[in-house]
Order: C-alpha cells, then structure tokens, then sequence
C-alpha cells in the first residue's frame, strides 16, 4: 500500500469529503464513516461498496473483509481504481471531483467490484466471483462476466444496462454509455465476445457482437450494432454499423487527444 503522502487520489478526496460534511450535515454520518474514518482508498471503497451490496446471502462484514484481502494481495487494483476516478472526473460532465464517484456512481462501484470478482475468479473463487457478479447485476444493472479482462482508466456513464460478455477485453481509456452489449452472436464457443481497444468511445444502446475488434480512438455511435471489425480512429453508425468517418478523416486534435 503506498504511503498516504504520495496517494494524491486519496489526499484530494479526503478534502472534498470534509468540505461536504461541513457543507450538508445531514450527511455528515454517511461521509465520515465511508471515507474519513478510514486509512486508505482501499478500506474506503471496500466499507462503501460492501455497503451496497451485502445483506444477501453473504453479510456486509464478510464482504467488507473480503474486498480488503482482496486489495491487498493485488495491489494493482488500487492503481486501476485510482485511475478509472481521474478517468470520471476528465471525461464525465457530471463530475465535480472525486467525491461523487466514491459515494453515488454505480458505474464506478460496480467496475470497482468486477476487479475484485475479476481476482477471485483467477484465483481459484469462481463460485464466489460468480456470486458478486450476480449481486452486482441486481443491485446495479451491470452484468460483467468475472473473466472478463477490463484494464485501466475506464468511464461507465451513467451505467444501466451495460453487458459484457466472459472473452471480452477492454483496454486502458475507454468510455461506455448505458446500454451498452459487449456480447456474442449466440452462434460461437470459446473466444467469441469483443476486443475494445484503448481510448475507444461507445456510445448509448451500443451493441457490439462476437469477436470482432473496435480499433483504437474508434468511436460507435448511439444504438448501433457493430458485427465486423472498426478501423482505429474511424466513426461508425446505424445497424448493422457502417463507417461514417474514416481514420484518415479525423481532426489532428482529436487524434492527438487520444495518444
């Protein structure tokens, strides 16, 4: 665990949460004992997110202590978690720093608990990853397979209804909308869901299927269904999703934002 006077996330959300439990009492009990009380952002997400989602077949206690173990034997989390929240705060309108994120955002708390299911899941845990999956898909209207492979700094906007299947991958600096299928066809075994690489937008109602790549930059627009391969840095829409915008098209600035 890094030392509290090097973990900047963690520094800057403390002093958000002190400024709202002076600002509005009425939730000063809430802030206090899901963030200031604690010693790190580990401990922080795991009271926050077991709050969410304990008192099912497994207790908030239990769940408490299992996210805990989990961030501390793999410490990489952390350093995703602290990613996706400066990944909210940059591309998400409705951030107003890191406070929000931690306390409300579903999307963020349950990509946070697909990490930890995600560990479980290659560690030998599957009956207990496939558990958190299901409660999460209950609790927050996102269904992602625990193997499913989602790397760092990642955007759910808004969240409902995002699914992503057991083969799909996920690169660094991607945004997700609601709605958003990251599925097979039905018609495929073994590797058949979608490989999203880095700084890809998909947008509302998106429905990506089988194993094709979305290449890098690429954009899908709202309620479109991909089937074949995206071209890196190209805009596509409509169903089944045609090009609409070329790699070779794109502005230099939107380019360069994506590098």
């Amino acid at each position: 665990m890094r030392g509290i006077m090097e973990d900047r996330v963690w520094l800057q959300l403390r002093e958000e949460a002190e400024a709202a439990a002076k600002n509005e009492p009425v939730l000063r009990s809430l802030i206090r004992e899901g963030i200031l009380n604690c010693d790190s952002l580990e401990a922080c997400l795991a009271y926050r997110i077991s709050r969410k989602l304990g008192y099912h077949a497994v207790s908030e206690p239990y769940l408490q202590d299992l996210f805990e173990e989990v961030f501390a034997a793999a410490p990489e989390i952390g350093q995703q978690v602290r990613a996706d929240i400066e990944a909210i705060d940059e591309r998400d309108p409705a951030s107003r720093g890191y406070l929000s994120p931690v306390l409300y955002f579903k999307g963020f708390h349950s990509l946070t608990a697909h990490r930890i299911a995600h560990h479980l899941w290659h560690t030998g845990r599957r009956e207990l990853a496939l558990y958190l999956q299901s409660i999460v898909s209950q609790v927050f209207a996102v269904d992602i397979h625990p193997a499913a492979k989602i790397g760092s700094g990642i955007l759910f906007d808004h969240a409902t209804g995002i699914v992503i299947g057991e083969t799909a991958v996920v690169d660094d600096h991607v945004s997700i909308l609601h709605e958003v299928t990251l599925g097979g066809t039905g018609k495929e075994r073994g590797d058949r869901h979608p490989k999203v690489r880095r700084g890809v937008l998909l947008s509302a109602g998106a429905k990506i299927l089988g194993n094709v790549v979305i290449g890098e930059c690429a954009k899908v627009a709202a309620g479109s269904v991909v089937l074949e391969d995206v071209p890196p840095h190209s805009t596509v829409a409509g169903i089944p999703a045609k090009i609409v915008r070329r790699g070779e098209d794109t502005p230099a600035e939107e380019m360069q934002h994506c590098l």
